[in-house]
């Protein structure tokens, strides 16, 4: 159980799931469980009324690998049904655990893609500014990992690629190559943004688990903290900056609902998505932004508005394929609506406050008030985004979720 929980808790499925794969391994050995998940430990009490075993271990869960989950979950039902011992099962999940991440090269190239495609819908047309935001993020993609080899603090690799991605950016602004410098810098920091712990953090909240929910909030936030930090200090490095204000760019729904497709299969590479399920997420990402599309263009909402439609929309429809497939569904959903997460709010935000910084007593009444709008413009967006994706999760019959149960 505790091998099974670390598997699950460190790659990114809810805890309401892991909680219900759990009470399956107790039950199939005879036992009644009392189950404690809390940031940096798990902790099982087994009990049949005539022996009890205890045990902890300790795990982050600060990483999201659906294949991992995946093939967790479908070993903990086998194990249900009685067609796999726990002998077998414990070896099985120790190859899991072993199991490598996403082949480098692919990992590098979809960060490209990705963030180039991000760039797309945030209005760039300009060939120069999307072969350098290609560049730039692959770059960072195989820093990151380099990184990953080297440390395991949770921070470095998201600051060390902000930074890179900050300094290549005020690069372009020096030599103007492109129209659209600054978004070189943005585009390959909005993938870094972490959108499954957030998410999770949320159901965390809505489901009572206030100090799990709030460790995972604090950890999302402090990973876009050290994202923004390095983007702006990266930018300082080359003498730019990143002025707050601007106005989103309408791109035609073609070339929305297309790059949005593909900001969506890289994240899915990001997550560990197997090539089977991965135009699952596409699909309704697609769809989603669509709508979105759609409903800013012709109906004049605002972005929340279009944000909140677009993620009810995928958390209805992911609801029951995360429950179906045995995935991770803060991850399954938020690869579809990777797109509408307002980075470049926060960043510009980040840029003005260090202008304020800068400034000090003589800033301009107009530069407070513009990072100020970022800033609320980015709490409207997350609280919308959230709502849509967490609500149709947690209103979601009970009767439809197998082996769902009351968790202590």
């Amino acid at each position: 159980m505790l091998q099974a929980g670390k598997l699950l808790f460190a790659n990114g499925q809810t805890t309401e799931r892991i909680m219900c794969a759990l009470k399956e391994l107790a039950t199939a050995g005879g036992f009644k469980p009392a189950i404690f998940v809390e940031w940096g430990q798990l902790r099982v009490h087994l009990d049949n009324g005539f022996e009890s075993h205890s045990g902890a271990i300790s795990v982050e869960p600060a990483g999201v690998d659906m294949n991992k989950v995946n093939a967790t979950m479908s070993l903990i039902h086998r194990v249900d049904e009685g067609t796999m011992d726990l002998a077998a099962a414990r070896s099985a999940l120790q190859r899991i655990s072993e199991s490598p991440p996403v082949f480098l090269i692919r990992f590098a190239l979809l960060a490209a893609v990705g963030a180039a495609a991000l760039g797309v819908i945030f209005g760039v047309d300009h060939p120069t500014t999307l072969i350098l935001i290609a560049l730039v993020a692959g770059a960072g993609a195989c820093l990151r990992r380099w990184l990953a080899k080297c440390s395991h603090n949770l921070f470095i690799q998201p600051f060390c690629a902000a930074l890179l991605a900050g300094i290549v950016g005020a690069i372009a602004v020096h030599l103007n190559l492109s129209s659209d410098q600054r978004l070189i810098a943005v585009c390959p920091c909005m993938i870094l943004v972490p959108g499954p712990h957030l998410l999770n953090g949320a159901l965390d909240l809505a489901r009572a688990r206030i100090p799990l929910g709030i460790a995972r909030i604090v950890y999302a936030t402090v990973v876009t903290l050290t994202i923004s930090t390095g983007l702006v200090l990266g930018l300082a490095c080359g003498g730019a900056g990143l002025a707050p204000g601007g106005t989103s760019t309408i791109v035609p729904l073609g070339y929305d609902v297309l790059a949005a497709g593909v900001a969506v299969a890289a994240y899915g590479t990001f997550f560990n998505m197997s090539w089977s399920v991965l135009p699952i997420p596409i699909a309704v990402g697609m769809l989603a932004h669509g709508c979105r599309w759609g409903a800013i263009t012709l109906t004049g909402v605002n972005a929340a508005t279009g944000a909140l439609i677009a993620c009810l929309i995928v958390g209805i429809i992911m609801t029951p394929i995360a429950d179906r497939l045995h995935l991770p569904f803060a991850g399954l959903a938020f690869a579809s609506v990777v797109s509408l997460i307002p980075g470049s709010y926060l960043f510009r935000m980040g840029g003005g406050m260090a202008s304020l910084l800068a400034f000090g007593t003589k800033a301009s009444p107009d530069l407070f008030f513009q990072v100020l709008d970022d800033g609320i413009g980015a709490i409207l967006i997350v609280v919308a985004m959230t709502f849509g994706l967490v609500a149709p999760r947690i209103f979601w019959p009970e009767s439809f979720r197998k082996g769902e149960h009351k968790t202590v």
